[in-house]
């Protein structure tokens, strides 16, 4: 069954990712998953990093490895504001190992409770998803 459909943008600091109607986006926020379909109440989200789904049909589904960023549902569109969107067939389990180790290291060689240990743990748990999501496992 056909559900109605609704204008998504994907943004990342490199420029536009995705830009379609979609019948629902599947991603996840500081306080749990959330599903957005058409008509949905207005919301400003902070995003966790995850796989963001987003469904042509409910078997047609566009996949990407999504970072830290921002939801916005407004006026019958969703805009996601995104550190790093990736699909996941073009992610580098390699190179995903090396920036979590990279962060681990910076993590613990940081000052406690500062903003760079903050940020290189928030880089760790990107990979760390980014690597579930390319079937590599987390830590």
């Amino acid at each position: 069954m056909a559900h109605e459909t609704f204008a998504v943008e994907v943004l990342t600091p490199e420029g536009l990712v995705f830009q379609e109607d979609v019948e629902m986006v599947s991603t996840r926020t500081g306080v749990g998953s959330i599903g957005i379909r058409a008509r949905h109440e207005p919301l400003l989200g902070i995003l966790d990093p995850t796989e963001l789904r987003l469904y042509r049909s409910d078997s047609d589904i566009v996949r990407f490895a999504q970072g830290e960023g921002y939801v916005q549902v407004a006026e019958g569109r969703v805009l996601l504001l995104v550190e790093e969107a990736t699909a996941p067939e073009n992610l580098d389990r390699s190179d995903l190992e090396d920036r979590r180790k990279r962060a681990e290291e910076a993590a613990s060689s940081a000052q406690d409770n500062s903003e760079e240990q903050r940020r290189a743990q928030r880089d760790r748990r990107r990979a760390e998803v980014f690597l579930e999501i390319a079937g590599g496992g987390g830590s």
